[in-house]
Order: structure tokens, then C-alpha cells, then sequence
């Protein structure tokens, strides 16, 4: 019961804003934003609403006739936390408090909750920090009619409520540049070991997606390992990586990233570019799609814009893998087989029962292979080092002996050739 009473009353309101040139589909988005909150342990969501708006007012973002009507459910209710899906500003989000005497938060704020409860390696956490001061830092202007009243100031320019702004943009700045300086450090060390990585020529296979689109439970399914893989926004935050045997096929290194999401804040974007960075350095990237989600198309066109803004060129070899067949109809099911029968990008699958996924590991398999060639080389007698790094990397197609020294046909990638060119 302790436990019960100490969980916040949350309540989700979804602005459908028409003069919104990026409006989405309001009934998709709020189900989307009820699973963001339903993301955080401590919350119980007891209600959501869709509300219609021809455009945002300046200062309270709905009408006064709506915050009045919701003002009274909210009380009702006795709801502590208003979840506001969308931007709200900091002037709104004061007087709205002020309005409905309940905790505001909006979209971006509530990502950042949950970034902050998922993220468990260091550099996680450092980034979640940074994006939660640099968000921080935009919405100070709330505590200034709060100072004001606390010290009867008139608020002119330089007065106590200025003062203390500044005071605290200045404290943050100042955390933010510590964080960074540690966050460089990590960065460092993750470089490290990308480049030990490196040395192992295995080819990258990056898994990306929408959130919750099945990422983690295809990744536990191929690799047999146990990252969390929940009905839930966010379930996974920070990469993780390991080696899986491709049936006829090399040896890859499978990573699983973060879900991307729409609106995803420009704090985060900018963040998290180091923990998708396993993404840029991908051979081949595996689009993950919830296919049974009613706004899978939608939630596709995000994905290939954050993967071009953080720099995955169109020419990357991409497989959308067509997630959750499962859950289909039978109709649905078929036409979604026949589809991906036709494209040789497209594989429909389901990560739960294991359709599909032959088709799809040896359509990554031949990729993979065609990313490797074949190599003619002669080596002396006295190169025994160069040789035995080839039969240690397992490249050696062919080899034959003759008065000169070795003749061996040889199977590699690029990055294999550039190394072992690079042996004294």
C-alpha cells in the first residue's frame, strides 16, 4: 500500500494543433505518448485526452474555456502530473501550473525522465545529464516571478530576480563543461576500444528502429543474449554488442541502439550521436519495423531522417526488416509476405516465433560477402609473419608452394587488406 500511495497521479493531454504544418495523427500520437508515460515505474496514467486546437496561444497554450473544463477533471481526478505530448513553453508551462495547480510536463521533459531512468553506462548517464542542465537552463525564466515574490523585487533590469537567473545559468553552464570534460574522457575510451575492435575484421550489423519496434527481442533471439526486451518505449538505451555465427556465412558483430522516436529532443540528438555511433560505423544496417503499428510508415520516415542527420549516407546496405508478422491478420500477413517475396531489401519476420529469420541471416550473410573480394598474393620465404596473420584471420581461400615461396588466394574485407598491408 506504501507503495501504491507513493506512485504520481499522471494524467496525458495530446495538443492536435491544425495549423501545425508537422501535426501527426492525433490518435496514434496520444496511444504513443500514454506508452511513454507508462515507460516511468512511478507513474499511473488515469487518464488522456486529445485536444483539438485551430493554433497554440501564446501564453497558456489552450483556451481559457479548456483549462477551465480540464482544470476541473484534473481536480476531480486529484491529478499531480499533467503530461502535455508537444513543446511547451516556459511561460506556458508556468501559467498552466499556476491554472490547474498540478506539475507540468511536456514531450521533451518526459523523454528525458525516461533516458534517465534507462541509461546505465557512464557515458549514458553523462549525456542524459547534459541534455536534462541544457533543458534545464531554457526554462529558468520560470523562477523569476517566483523571486519576485519572494523578495518584493519590481523585477527592473539587474534586479534580485535577474540576478539570481543569471546566477544559476551560470552554475549550470559551469556543471555542463565538467560534464562535457568527463564525457570527452569516455568518448576517448570508447575510441579505444572501437579501434581494438577494428582489428577484428568482423563486419558491423547495426539494428535500428522506431522504439519498441522489436529490436532487442530480434537481437536476444540471434545472439541468445538477455538485454532487456519489453512491451515498452525505451527499453533499451545504451548499445550493446555481440559476436553472432552467420549460417554459412562470416562472423558479425550485431548491435542493438537505442529506439529513435519523432520529435526526438534536439538535446538528445545531439547527446546521443556517440552512442549511435556503432551505426556510422556499420556495414550493414538492419531497419527494424513494427509492421503491425497502424503509423508504421510514419514512424519509417523518422527513422531514415535521424539516420540521415546523423550522417548514414542512402548508399549504406540497409535490409528493412518487416517486425511482428505475428500480430497480422491472416490477409495482412500474406500481403506483407508477397511484398517482401518481391523486394530484395524487405524480409518479413517475427522476432517472438522465428519466421523468417533464415531468409533474412542468409540475406545478410550474401551482403556480407559481397563487401569481401578475392586477392592474389605472392610471399617470400622470410615473410612468415604476414603469413601467419593470414591463416589467423581466417582469409586463406587457396595456398600453394614453389621454389619462390607461397602463392595464396586470399577472401577479404577492405579494412583487412589495409591491415595486413600495414604489417612490417
Amino acid at each position: 500500500m506504501e507503495h501504491e500511495r507513493s506512485r504520481t497521479r499522471a494524467w496525458v493531454l495530446h495538443p492536435d494543433i491544425r495549423s501545425d504544418a508537422d501535426r501527426r495523427e492525433p490518435e496514434p500520437a496520444l496511444e504513443e505518448a500514454v506508452a511513454l508515460a507508462a515507460a516511468l515505474p512511478d507513474l499511473d496514467v488515469i487518464g488522456a485526452d486529445i485536444v483539438r486546437l485551430d493554433r497554440a496561444q501564446a501564453g497558456l497554450l489552450f483556451g481559457k474555456g479548456k483549462i477551465e473544463e480540464l482544470g476541473a477533471r484534473f481536480s476531480a481526478a486529484e491529478v499531480e502530473l499533467v503530461l502535455v505530448d508537444g513543446p511547451v513553453t516556459p511561460v506556458q508551462q508556468r501559467n498552466l501550473e499556476k491554472a490547474w495547480k498540478v506539475k507540468i510536463l511536456d514531450r521533451t521533459g518526459l523523454i528525458l525522465e525516461i533516458f534517465s531512468d534507462r541509461a546505465r553506462t557512464r557515458e549514458g548517464v553523462l549525456q542524459v545529464e547534459m541534455a536534462a542542465l541544457s533543458y534545464q537552463r531554457t526554462r529558468l525564466v520560470r523562477a523569476w516571478t517566483h523571486l519576485e515574490r519572494q523578495r518584493g523585487g519590481l523585477g527592473f533590469v539587474g534586479g534580485p530576480g535577474e540576478t539570481q537567473i543569471e546566477a544559476d545559468r551560470r552554475a549550470i553552464d559551469e556543471q555542463l563543461v565538467r560534464l562535457r570534460r568527463q564525457l570527452d574522457k569516455v568518448v576517448k575510451t570508447r575510441e579505444l576500444h572501437r579501434k581494438a575492435r577494428a582489428k577484428v575484421p568482423y563486419p558491423i550489423v547495426a539494428l535500428v528502429g522506431y522504439t519498441n519496434a522489436g529490436k532487442s527481442t530480434l537481437f536476444n533471439r540471434l545472439t541468445g543474449a538477455e538485454v532487456m526486451a519489453k512491451d515498452m518505449l525505451f527499453a533499451t538505451l545504451d548499445p550493446t554488442m555481440r559476436r553472432v555465427q552467420l549460417p554459412d556465412g562470416p562472423e558479425v558483430i550485431l548491435s542493438d541502439t537505442v529506439g529513435f522516436i519523432s520529435d526526438l529532443p534536439t538535446e538528445l540528438v545531439a547527446s546521443f550521436r556517440a552512442t549511435l555511433e556503432e551505426v556510422l560505423a556499420a556495414d550493414l544496417v538492419l531497419h527494424v519495423r513494427d509492421i503491425h503499428h497502424e503509423d508504421t510508415d510514419a514512424q519509417a520516415a523518422d527513422v531514415n531522417a535521424i539516420l540521415a542527420t546523423l550522417g548514414v549516407e542512402t548508399t549504406r546496405p540497409r535490409i528493412e526488416v518487416w517486425n511482428k508478422i505475428d500480430l497480422l491478420s491472416r490477409e495482412e500477413r500474406d500481403a506483407a509476405l508477397a511484398r517482401a517475396s518481391r523486394d530484395d531489401d524487405v524480409f518479413a519476420i517475427s522476432a517472438q516465433d522465428g519466421t523468417g529469420l533464415p531468409e533474412l541471416l542468409e540475406a545478410v550473410a550474401a551482403i556480407l560477402r559481397g563487401a569481401r573480394h578475392e586477392t592474389e598474393l605472392r610471399l617470400g620465404f622470410h615473410e612468415g609473419r604476414k603469413r601467419a596473420w593470414l591463416f589467423e584471420h581466417e582469409v586463406v581461400l587457396s595456398e600453394r608452394q614453389d621454389e619462390a615461396g607461397f602463392h595464396l588466394t586470399v577472401f577479404w574485407t577492405d579494412t583487412q587488406e589495409a591491415q595486413f598491408a600495414a604489417i612490417a
